[in-house]
């Protein structure tokens, strides 16, 4: 009886491993047809039928982005407002969180409220008084008026606080007796147990800001203000039928994400599953 029940198992397991790995490869073919597209000549991407591989490998779509537009420039800005920002997010979130969640002073927790419902108004509606502010400071075409908005959010501390609250109280009371200072004790001993949350936040907010086109659009009007993610959808509203160029100009600006999710998956499944956890 056992042993049929096993056997049972079994079969389930390859069903739905079958099952799961077929959905991974619908989900990654548009991933692979826009890389292997871009290898390609125009004509070979409108092809019908199709080819599913390339016939003959070209480089010169990924030379003509780079050469013909200020892609590395592009390139630049992107990386400079989304790290920038992601790090000074990570920052005033840690902060704002460890207070939230480990200080005690009067009216803390209908702050958080108040703080926490921002997460509930969508961008779109303040971009017209936020441009507004920006264009008062002066920073209209400037990649500062890109980063600071994107500082100003609420969902890093929602989601390190709860980090922070599995944290014991004992621990931060026993360091306190042995004389450290709060800063010590959130610097020392609060940040290395909140690393997984620091690591999922840095990929979520890295994606966020390097997608987010609406902001960068009105914002960056000048070419050389421009980041990669505006730079290549104008490629895309242009009049030229070169589909293999447009493709290799998307992949240009896919590969960052890829990369960051790769090398802090760690840290992303980690915290992920850590805060479900607790």
């Amino acid at each position: 009886m056992l042993r049929n029940k096993t056997k049972k198992k079994e079969k389930i397991d390859i069903v739905s491993n079958f099952i799961v790995l077929f959905f991974a490869i619908i989900s990654l073919f548009p991933l692979y047809w826009l890389v292997t597209s871009s290898f390609k000549n125009s004509s070979d991407v409108v092809k019908m039928p199709p080819d599913w591989f390339p016939k003959t490998f070209t480089l010169s779509n990924y030379t003509d982005v780079f050469n013909n537009q200020p892609a590395f420039t592009w390139s630049y800005n992107s990386l400079f407002v989304a790290l920038v920002s992601t790090f000074a997010l990570i920052i005033v979130s840690t902060l704002a969180a460890y207070a939230f969640s480990k200080l005690k002073f009067k009216g803390k927790n209908i702050i958080f409220v108040i703080f926490i419902s921002s997460l509930m108004i969508p961008k779109e509606v303040m971009i017209v008084p936020l441009f507004r502010l920006i264009q008062e400071f002066g920073m209209v075409n400037s990649l500062s008026g890109m980063i600071f908005p994107n500082i100003a959010t609420a969902f890093g501390v929602f989601l390190l606080k709860g980090f922070f609250d599995t944290i014991p109280d004992s621990l931060r009371e026993a360091a306190k007796m042995d004389g450290a200072s709060e800063f010590k004790i959130f610097y020392k001993i609060m940040l290395p147990l909140v690393k997984p949350g620091i690591g999922a936040l840095f990929i979520l907010n890295f994606v966020q800001v390097w997608n987010d086109y609406l902001w960068q659009l009105i914002v960056g009007q000048d070419a050389n203000s421009k980041t990669l993610m505006v730079g290549i959808a104008t490629l895309m509203q242009d009049l030229n039928p070169n589909f293999a160029y447009k493709m290799a100009g998307a992949t240009v600006a896919a590969i960052p994400m890829l990369l960051i999710f790769i090398f802090f998956q760690k840290y992303f499944t980690k915290g992920i599953t850590l805060g479900s956890d607790k």
